[in-house]
């Protein structure tokens, strides 16, 4: 008995000590925890969550470009996220979250005995507000410090945000495998939908990832593992009754099929690289990255896949048959300046071609596609399209006789494409057919300063030197781009308003607050009616039939289709610009390494490609016409109004070159007193008259 009492008061003793040593190290351990250093609230606050710039189509409903190739990410309201995505993350990753204080008591006494009994981190029990915290604010270390912080934030944290807020973030920031964090780009990348628009089936999925999202990855080779836990999350679901027996049991049922892997290659690469750097001219390039803006463009993707179809197919043929390996297409809406297209050569990726190289806006000559603002100059300032100049051969260079009739030693006798010339000839023609000599005495007539300015109020922004050109300017002797040609024609299509160029219709920053819109600026820059003159000019097809024959691909039955080809004389680019009053299309064919083409013109090598994107691009707008041309006045010189061949009072026939009835700064005025002064009269009054003669 007394051995008994004995060893009672020992076991009391023992026990004395142990509850004394407990509660001593756990005053310890709470005061250990208490004085622990840990991230305030602060650093959640301030946290930077990158999120995805991202480059859409006009609709704002195709994606074209990431520029956050790194990490890709949509921030959404809660409101935005289904209802099924949200329970089943609660129902496999924190079934009481919304009773717990930020960390469970059980779960927290359990993986501290456990962790402490290791030595180490070994269990978690994360509710999904550690989840957050674990993300958010510390890092990715695995040790009993970290874990003791990761409670004592989860617990401030549910003090200052609502369970929603939580939740919200941890749906928007958690990953989703690979590059994708958030529930909304999983959510569009695995299904192509919304967050808020998934099955409860696809909810599941997505709430099945984050536990381990590379080896739960539905592209990887745990598929079968993805498909347990999708199943599990369904069953815990049920269980909570977030869903009926009968939701269950479909959802079960219901075959969910991924998107496959995404593709990263960026969809027309040239436009959004070209408006990638205008937002970096707005924003900077780390603004722009990582400010999760969505960008608007104007690109009408419907047709910007056909034109690359088309630039594709026929850059190939003409690789084989011209030995003209690349092309480009613009095409633009006059009315508004906006960028419909834009391929820049026939394959980006293609390294054998500098496929990245955007010609769109390389300088290059445009050969006989300029002819038309030297035309424009001249309707303005009192030239007629009836006015007749003669085509002949002619020699331009003063220091050279006027016998003289090649461009040899300084001296300047241009040719035409087919080295044929055809006499006296109405501008109205010589145009449409795309006659040289004619084009050069015009250039001379109306003054290369004043075309200039005017192709430069026009778009044009490349001809800076008029001295550097000379007279062959109008042949295609200056650089230009073509997308600046089409946008300079757009104005011919627009009645002389000249709208700037426009590639972004809108950028909205990540709270979907629009930050940035295009100021349309439309201005006259041309007399309406020069550019309905000049209209009726180019897209006269009885006029260009010599040339091109009747049913050229320059010719749209039923439509009003005006349209200049262009070929350089060394045969090293071919073009055409073509537009309707509601869609200006540029297109050009050639080498990248500026190698010569075979001999051929642009109504070979480059019209047909422009001819069947032009016809995919009228179905997709209104039909419409240009307006009334003016009509001539009749009291005019008889050489403005067609009349080359002017009866003296003998009955002899007077011929003359224009100099002789004109002064150039004043077509309409005055004849000249004395034709002789104009140092070209000569010149051009020798070839007439040996004309005459036969002898030319």
């Amino acid at each position: 008995m007394k051995h008994l009492k004995l060893l009672r008061t020992h076991h009391q003793k023992v026990l004395a000590i142990l509850f004394g040593t407990g509660f001593f190290m756990s005053g310890v351990l709470i005061l250990w925890i208490a004085l622990l250093p840990t991230p305030d609230l602060n650093a959640f606050e301030e946290r930077k969550v990158i999120q995805s710039t991202k480059i859409y189509d006009r609709t704002g409903e195709f994606l074209l470009y990431d520029l956050s190739q790194d990490i890709k990410r949509s921030l959404v309201p809660l409101s935005d996220i289904s209802p099924f995505i949200q329970n089943a993350t609660i129902a496999i990753e924190d079934d009481r979250f919304y009773e717990h204080f930020g960390i469970r008591p059980i779960s927290f006494v359990r993986a501290l005995l456990v962790n402490i009994t290791k030595g180490s981190f070994v269990q978690g029990g994360s509710t999904i507000t550690q989840q957050v915290v674990k993300n958010s604010i510390l890092t990715r270390e695995k040790s009993i410090t970290r874990k003791l912080k990761e409670w004592i934030i989860a617990v401030k944290l549910e003090r200052v945000y609502s369970k929603d807020q939580i939740l919200s973030v941890y749906l928007n920031e958690s990953p989703y495998g690979g590059n994708l964090y958030g529930v909304e780009e999983a959510s569009r990348a695995f299904f192509g939908k919304s967050a808020n628009d998934t099955s409860i089936a696809e909810a599941a999925y997505l709430a099945a990832l984050p536990k381990a999202p590379t080896y739960y990855s539905p592209y990887g080779n745990n598929r079968e593992r993805l498909e347990d836990r999708k199943e599990t999350v369904l069953l815990r679901m049920f269980e909570l009754g977030f869903v009926t027996e009968e939701d269950y049991n479909e959802a079960i049922a219901e075959e969910v099929v991924f998107l496959p892997r995404g593709d990263q290659s960026i969809k027309a690469p040239h436009f959004v690289f070209y408006v990638q750097e205008k937002l970096e001219r707005l924003y900077g390039p780390r603004v722009l990255e990582e400010g999760g803006f969505a960008v608007i463009t104007t690109l009408d993707f419907d047709l910007q896949q056909k034109a690359e179809e088309i630039v594709l197919r026929y850059a190939l043929a003409n690789s084989e048959r011209h030995d003209a390996e690349n092309a480009a297409l613009i095409a633009i809406d006059p009315a508004t300046g906006e960028i419909l297209t834009m391929v820049g050569s026939r394959d980006y990726f293609d390294p054998d071609i500098d496929g990245n190289f955007n010609i769109a806006l390389a300088e290059r000559q445009p050969g006989s596609t300029f002819k038309p603002f030297v035309y424009a100059q001249a309707l303005k300032e009192g030239f007629t399209r009836d006015t007749i100049l003669f085509d002949l051969p002619t020699q331009f260079s003063a220091r050279c006789d006027s016998d003289v009739f090649n461009s040899d030693d300084g001296c300047y006798s241009p040719s035409n494409y087919d080295d044929i010339f055809r006499g006296p000839m109405k501008l109205i023609d010589a145009l449409a057919q795309s006659v040289n000599v004619p084009a050069v005495k015009l250039l001379y007539l109306v003054g290369i300063q004043d075309v200039i300015n005017l192709s430069s109020r026009m778009g044009l922004t490349t001809l800076v030197d008029p001295a550097r050109y000379g007279l062959s300017l109008v042949l295609g002797g200056g650089e230009v781009r073509l997308l600046d040609m089409t946008s300079a024609y757009s104005v011919f299509a627009n009645k002389g308003v000249r709208n700037d160029t426009v590639s972004i219709l809108e950028v909205r920053d990540k709270n979907n607050t629009v930050i940035y819109q295009p100021k349309y600026s439309p201005r006259t820059v041309l007399e309406e009616s020069v550019a309905a003159e000049l209209n009726y000019m180019l897209s006269n097809n009885v006029a260009r039939t010599p040339a091109f024959g009747v049913n050229s691909p320059l010719y749209f039955p039923g439509y009003d289709v005006a349209a200049k080809t262009g070929t350089t004389n060394d045969y090293r680019d071919a073009w055409i610009i073509g537009y309707t009053p509601n869609i200006a299309v540029g297109a050009w064919a050639g080498n990248n390494d500026n190698r010569p083409m075979d001999k051929k013109v642009a109504g070979f090598i480059i019209a047909p490609l422009w001819n069947e994107f032009m016809r995919e691009a009228l179905l997709t707008r209104p039909k419409s016409f240009f307006g009334e041309i003016p009509e001539i006045p009749s009291d005019l010189k008889p050489i403005l109004r067609g009349v080359w061949s002017v009866e003296n009072t003998n009955n002899i026939p007077f011929v003359h070159s224009i100099l002789h009835y004109v002064e150039k700064s004043n077509p309409r005025g005055p004849q000249p007193l004395v034709p002789g002064n104009d140092s070209q009269y000569g010149h051009w009054e020798f070839s007439v008259q040996k004309w005459l003669l036969g002898e030319v």
